[in-house]
C-alpha cells in the first residue's frame, strides 16, 4: 500500500475544511462574514469544497460600511449569484442613523469602529452563535494572538487573556447564552500561501488586486488613489502610476502600492521580494496607534 503525502497547500486546505465541518457540527446558527476581498473569496472557495454538492450550512454576511470599493461590491454580487447562496447585507449607515452615532472625523475618516456596532447588532438580530472570518495570524500582531475558535462575550468584546487551548486540533465551541465564537479557518495561512493557492485553484478575483494605471497622490509614504472620498490638497501632486491593492478595506483607510504585477504569478514573485506586511504597507487605520487593531477587536471588530 502506497503512503500518501499532502503538500503544504493541501495540508492547509484539509485543515480549513476540517474547521468548517467542526463549525457545522458544533453550532446551530453560524455565518460566514464576507467582504469581497481575497481572503473571504478564498473562504467561499474552501466552503464549496467542504459542503458541495449540498448547500452551505450558513449564510454569507456582509457588513457594508458605505466606503467600499465599487469593484469589491460588484464582485460580491457576481460571486453570490454564481454560487447560488444566501447573503445578508447590513449597512453601517443605517446603524449610525438608528443609534445616533457620530461620524468619524478627519481627512481620511473610516468606519471600522462603527462597523463593530453593526456587526454586533447583526449577530443579535439573527442569533448567530459562530461567525467565520478570514483573519490570518501573519497579518497583524493582535490577530496573531487569536485562537481558531475565539470567544466573544455578550457585548461582542474580545479578551486576549481568555483564550482556550487548542491542542491536537480539538476546538471547543461551548458557549454560554449571549456569547458567540469568532472562527478563523485560515489562521495558519500566510499571504503568500493564499496567493499560491489562488494560482493552484485558478480562483477569480476582483481586478483591483492587479496593476492598473491610477491617479494618486502620496500621503505619508502611501499612495492614495483619487476617488469620490479621496481628494488631494492643493499642495499635493497627483501622479498617474501603475498601482494595485494588496489588501482591501475602506477606500478611506487603504492605500495602493506601486506594482507592475498584472497576474497572479507576478504578484507571487513580488511578494517573495518584499519584507513589509500587507497591512503595514497599506492600512492607515492600523498606524493610528500601536494597539489600533487590538483596541477595535476589544470593541467587537472582527
Amino acid at each position: 500500500m502506497k503512503t500518501y503525502y499532502l503538500n503544504y497547500l493541501e495540508q492547509l486546505e484539509s485543515e480549513t475544511i476540517h474547521i468548517y465541518r467542526e463549525v457545522a457540527g458544533q453550532f446551530d446558527r453560524p455565518a460566514l462574514l464576507f467582504s469581497g476581498g481575497k481572503d473571504s473569496i478564498l473562504l467561499v472557495h474552501l466552503a464549496l469544497k467542504a459542503f458541495r454538492p449540498g448547500k452551505f450550512p450558513f449564510p454569507l454576511v456582509h457588513i457594508d460600511t458605505g466606503y467600499n470599493f465599487p469593484e469589491t461590491l460588484d464582485f460580491r454580487d457576481f460571486l453570490v449569484r454564481k454560487i447560488g447562496e444566501k447573503i445578508i447585507v447590513r449597512k453601517v449607515e443605517d446603524t449610525i442613523i438608528r443609534k445616533n452615532l457620530s461620524e468619524p472625523k478627519g481627512r481620511f475618516p473610516n468606519r471600522n469602529i462603527l462597523q463593530s456596532y453593526t456587526l454586533v447588532d447583526t449577530i443579535e438580530e439573527f442569533q448567530f452563535d459562530a461567525c467565520i472570518g478570514g483573519g490570518r495570524r501573519d497579518e497583524e500582531k493582535a490577530r496573531s494572538k487569536e485562537r481558531i475558535f475565539s470567544i466573544r462575550n455578550e457585548f461582542g468584546s474580545w479578551d486576549p487573556k481568555l483564550q482556550r487551548p487548542e491542542l491536537w486540533n480539538i476546538y471547543n465551541g461551548k458557549i454560554r447564552n449571549g456569547e458567540n465564537i469568532r472562527v478563523f479557518p485560515i489562521s495558519n495561512w500566510t499571504e503568500l500561501d493564499v496567493w499560491n493557492y489562488i494560482q493552484k485553484e485558478d480562483i477569480l478575483l476582483p481586478s483591483i488586486y492587479f496593476s492598473h494605471q491610477r491617479d494618486a497622490f502620496n500621503f505619508q509614504g502611501k499612495w492614495m488613489v483619487i476617488s469620490k472620498l479621496i481628494q488631494p490638497n492643493p499642495d499635493e501632486v497627483v501622479c498617474r502610476k501603475n498601482l494595485r491593492y494588496r489588501t482591501i478595506g475602506d477606500m478611506t483607510c487603504t492605500a495602493a502600492i506601486e506594482s507592475e504585477a498584472k497576474n497572479v504569478e507576478q504578484i507571487i514573485q513580488e511578494l517573495l521580494d518584499t519584507r513589509i506586511s500587507e497591512r503595514g504597507q497599506t492600512r492607515i487605520d492600523d498606524s493610528l496607534s500601536d494597539t489600533a487593531m487590538e483596541d477595535r477587536k476589544k470593541q467587537g471588530y472582527f
